[in-house]
């Protein structure tokens, strides 16, 4: 059976059991701060499992592209060892919200795999809940046992405990025991040997699980206690390729026509053949595995970064990189190519693939070329570690500052050492690492109270659109700590006015004021499962009255401004370079806009005016808004709304048009064009291969601009003498700046040819060295020059140079190479050193280095100090 018609049948079963068959949603998370991706199939569905949101249908189902690279069995660096692991996963799920429970979820499940599927039901092995002694004192779980036993004997129903058999979404919230599936595939031979029931979640790869029915009857609090949930929910996940691995009757998900077409594609491409080298397989499952998480990630709108979410896909696809790198023998960009195979593959199933096909490619290619570069650097750093080293153990600070500064990974470090006979010390590299995850994790972690219930309230509405006041009623409230924010109380209203951060736009500032006219601040407005979060930085005096909120007026219409700027940049863009132009993400806010998007090519400033025309033009224009709160999606995209790829969208939208500009969007906008006054861009700059970034400001920030630019003019005109013609009179000076800088330069390259024999009198001779330190009236330039003169003549010199310019220090180092291997000595840590004299810092090469103070008094004392280095 192929794997779309698994999926197929999957979807087609639960259609027939009256669900609601859902697309996937995006796997990148956009108002959960607990999860950067979607790692699981409920996580999209945890505002029902709260009681924030009412579903469509109290019935579900669908096919969930997940990311897990932490946690159980999904450390990233295990990924591709065994066969059933990996980064990005489908999980297939059916769901129920109140409705039924743990009766129709289990004889569903048991109809599907064994009659629709045809698996046999001697293979399949089941678990319940066995209860806990601890604080929590759950019983067993006998209603799900006794349900089992009308399908399956006795003997293959077996207990699990906790860690197993409940299951919790985080600290808190909905959570409850759960019954897994397993199925053992192994060889009837090997059956006879060993009891398949001794195997279950033991990490066997032929015995393994591949559903989790999860019952959902409890609520974890803050205090860690348990109670009753209302509603009952079910919520079950199976592994889309491991299902796919039990149907083809293979023995690994990597032999599935999931990844063979990918394993094919490297194997041509390498020149390698899959499952003759234990390296090399390894290698291939990494890269099948890895292509698909970074592909996904990229069409969803994640891009590789330094930060958040973007450094995990970034991390992902460098670790495909360097296994292709280290063991498949690839120097140059590659895992681009498998892109078009995967397209091929599963496009049908998620169009996002083909339609950000050419993009995925473009990012992965030049991230690729990035990281050789890196891997370029790493190898020579790591050359000279070894050549400097006085024993045959690197220590493992050096090697974890070779992974966290230039970013070479610790177990190529590994493999390059024990090929040159080097071990490092891996409790130094391992104490580092932790200490660095210790401070991430402090630096983010967030501690949150139980809600505190003061008012019942079904729905909570928001009135932002209409009025920046109204008279609300705290629902609910919280506390929450963190190291970067202290303590801050997170508020629900009713009603509110102030829109949350979201859609690139940030969330309303303002406060709430009581009757008796005590005022609290709200810094901040986010959305989180659905709800609209206040944060304040303490609460109101009288909570429990009606208070008074309003919205910071003034940064509301600011971002207006720029939110609706940034809409019509977007139709210019489309019209100045083409429609292959996309949104790929934006940041309003009140003082700027951002706006990245898909071109190929840095914009000339041609374009760029055309663009800034094209919008300003719609600003001279007075375009009123024309606003549709509530249009069928599909409705809006045929009226050509534009719509942005990984956001969610309900069945119905809002759109937002002026002019021509019509898209799906939730923000803030202003009534007319005409209100933002002027638009002006500030910078474009690239952001990723086939990605640009424009900045730009509105209104107030305009005048500020021209004022500033204004001033900056006239006090330019009252320095060249109020020239008639500025900017030939600027031409002539820089003209004459230029020829009096080449007769600098050879000026002082004549000097420097002079004082070269004097220095080189001026040598002695320390324990072998030839040694000069000396403060000299030269630039940097002519500093390198006698350095490296003086380098060409000696074989054993050690230089330290001195030099004043503009009331600046400099410290230059010159050691001759021979000296580096031989005497261990680093030009580059001795300036690091030597620096701190002159109140600076510095470093360089191995052989030549230099540094850069503000206390050029200290350059004597740096001179004295240099003759302790030999």
């Amino acid at each position: 059976m192929k794997s779309q018609d698994i999926r197929a049948k999957f979807l087609n079963f639960f259609e027939d059991k009256k669900h609601l068959i859902v697309p996937s949603a995006p796997m990148v998370l956009k108002d959960d701060p607990t999860l950067m991706f979607v790692n699981s199939g409920m996580a999209p569905f945890k505002e029902y499992f709260l009681g924030n949101a009412e579903p469509k249908k109290n019935r579900i189902a669908d096919s969930q592209k997940c990311l897990r690279v932490s946690g159980k069995h999904n450390d990233l660096e295990e990924v591709g060892y065994d066969t059933y692991h990996h980064t990005l996963f489908e999980m297939l799920g059916n769901w129920s919200f109140g409705d039924y429970f743990k009766k129709e979820a289990i004889a569903w499940a048991w109809e599907l795999l064994t009659d629709v599927y045809g698996i046999d039901k001697d293979i399949l092995y089941v678990t319940v809940f066995e209860g806990s002694d601890d604080a929590d004192n759950l019983k067993m779980d006998t209603e799900a046992y006794d349900i089992w036993k009308q399908y399956i004997s006795e003997d293959r129903i077996l207990k699990g405990n906790k860690k197993d058999n409940f299951w919790e979404m985080g600290d808190q919230g909905p959570c409850g025991p759960c019954s897994e599936i397993h199925v053992d595939i192994r060889s009837a031979q090997e059956k006879a040997k060993v009891d398949g029931k001794s195997l279950v979640n033991m990490d066997h790869p032929q015995v393994v699980e591949i559903w989790n029915l999860v019952f959902m009857q409890y609520n974890r609090k803050a205090n860690k206690s348990l109670e009753t949930l209302p509603n009952k929910h079910i919520d079950t996940g199976m592994g889309f390729e491991r299902l796919c691995m039990v149907l083809q009757d293979v023995q690994s998900n990597y032999d599935t026509d999931v990844f063979t077409p990918i394993i094919r594609e490297i194997e041509t491409i390498a020149n390698k053949d899959y499952g003759k080298d234990e390296k090399v397989d390894v290698a291939i499952r990494v890269i099948s595995d890895h292509v698909r998480a970074v592909a996904f990630s990229i069409a969803d709108g994640q891009l590789p970064s330094n930060n958040g979410a973007g450094y995990v896909i970034r991390r992902i696809l460098r670790r495909a990189v360097r296994y292709g790198f280290t063991f498949l023998d690839k120097k140059e960009p590659f895992v681009y190519r498998l892109v078009d195979v995967l397209s091929k593959k599963m496009g049908k199933a998620f169009p996002e693939l083909k339609t950000q096909k050419q993009l995925i490619e473009n990012v992965i290619k030049e991230e690729e070329s990035s990281f050789l570069r890196t891997l370029e650097q790493g190898l020579v750093l790591l050359d000279g570690i070894m050549k400097n080293s006085k024993s045959k153990e690197i220590s493992g600070a050096k090697v974890f500052e070779l992974k966290d500064t230039y970013g070479f990974p610790e177990d190529l470090t590994d493999l390059i050492l024990r090929e040159n006979g080097f071990t490092y010390n891996a409790t130094e590299f391992n104490n580092s690492l932790k200490q660095q995850q210790d401070r991430g994790r402090e630096a983010s972690e967030l501690k949150s109270d139980d809600w505190t219930i003061l008012h019942h309230d079904e729905v909570e509405e928001f009135i932002g659109y209409d009025t920046l006041e109204a008279h609300v009623k705290i629902t609910r409230y919280r506390k929450v700590t963190s190291k970067k924010d202290g303590e801050m109380y997170q508020l629900v209203f009713n009603v509110t006015p102030f829109y949350p951060e979201g859609g690139g736009q940030v969330g309303d500032k303002g406060y709430l004021q009581d009757e008796h006219g005590d005022t609290v601040y709200i810094v901040d407005t986010k959305k989180e499962n659905n709800l609209i979060i206040h944060f304040a930085k303490n609460l109101p005096k009288h909570k429990d009255e009606v208070l008074k909120a309003v919205v910071d007026a003034k940064q509301r219409y600011r971002t207006e401004c720029n939110h609706t700027a940034t809409h019509l940049l977007h139709q210019a863009l489309r019209e100045v370079l083409g429609t292959h132009v996309e949104q790929k993400g934006s940041a309003v806010h009140s003082k700027y806009l951002r706006f990245d998007f898909s071109h190929f090519s840095k914009l000339t400033l041609e374009e760029l005016r055309d663009v800034e025309n094209f919008v300003n033009s719609r600003i001279e224009g007075k375009l009123p808004l024309e606003e549709n709160r509530s249009v069928a999606k599909e409705e809006a995209i045929a009226d050509g709304a534009m719509s942005l790829f990984g956001e969610k969208y309900g069945d119905n939208v809002r759109t937002i048009r002026f002019g021509q500009s019509i898209e799906l969007c939730g923000g803030t906008h202003v009534k007319n064009t005409g209100d933002i006054w002027h638009f002006k861009i500030t910078s474009e700059s690239a952001v990723a291969s086939g990605i640009r970034r424009i900045e730009a400001i509105t209104n107030d920030a305009v005048k500020d601009f021209y004022f500033e630019n204004n001033r900056a003019y006239f006090e330019m005109k009252d320095l060249l003498n109020n020239a008639k013609e500025p900017v030939k009179a600027l031409q002539n000076l820089q003209d004459e700046n230029a020829d009096l800088k080449k007769q600098i330069e050879n000026l002082l390259k004549d000097k420097a040819k002079n004082i070269k024999g004097e220095l080189k009198n001026e040598l002695t001779e320390i324990n072998g060295i030839q040694f000069l330190a000396k403060k000299i009236d030269l630039d940097g330039s002519g500093i390198k020059d006698v350095c490296f003169e003086l380098g060409s003549q000696f074989s054993n010199l050690f230089l330290l140079f001195g030099a004043e310019n503009n009331g600046k220090a400099i410290l230059t180092c010159y050691i001759s190479k021979e000296l580096v291997a031989s005497k261990d000595l680093n030009a580059g840590t001795i300036v690091r050193e030597l620096g701190k004299h002159i109140q600076g810092g510095g470093g360089g090469q191995p052989f030549f280095a230099t540094a850069g103070g503000k206390k050029p008094s200290g350059i004597e004392e740096a001179l004295k100090a240099a003759k302790n280095y030999i």
